[in-house]
């Protein structure tokens, strides 16, 4: 069983960064694609990044990118997502979650198994 454990969320005022991290059990880790989605109260869940099983190739919605960038060290089984210049419609629950594959998962359906999410929000 796959176990995805992501940390990194808080407070921070617009402007400001924050880098979460999600942490996977499993010696496979390498093999697969990674991605984080959020989820704002009363809003669907929606795609926010992604990357390859190697990081080379990664995949940004347009609503972050230039500001987001998504990166994983196999070593530590670990994926990231570096957020700058924050926005308050940034705030939601982040969630990290693995592909199918080992290319970049691009839709949910993409997805098999999700983290518990880690809340961000953004103050004005």
């Amino acid at each position: 069983q796959v176990q995805l454990v992501e940390s990194g969320g808080g407070l921070v005022q617009v402007g400001g960064s924050l880098r979460l991290s999600c942490a996977a059990s499993g010696r496979t880790f390498s093999n697969y694609g990674m991605g984080w989605f959020r989820q704002a109260p009363g809003k669907e869940r929606e795609f926010v990044a992604a990357t390859s099983w190697s990081g080379s190739n990664t995949y940004y919605a347009d609503s972050v990118k230039g500001r987001f960038t998504i990166s994983r060290d196999n070593a530590k089984n670990t994926v990231y997502l570096q957020m700058n210049n924050l926005k308050p419609e940034d705030t939601a629950v982040y969630y990290c979650a693995r592909g199918h594959t080992s290319v970049v998962p691009t839709t949910i359906d993409d997805y098999d198994y999700w983290g518990q999410g880690t809340q961000v929000t953004v103050s004005s």
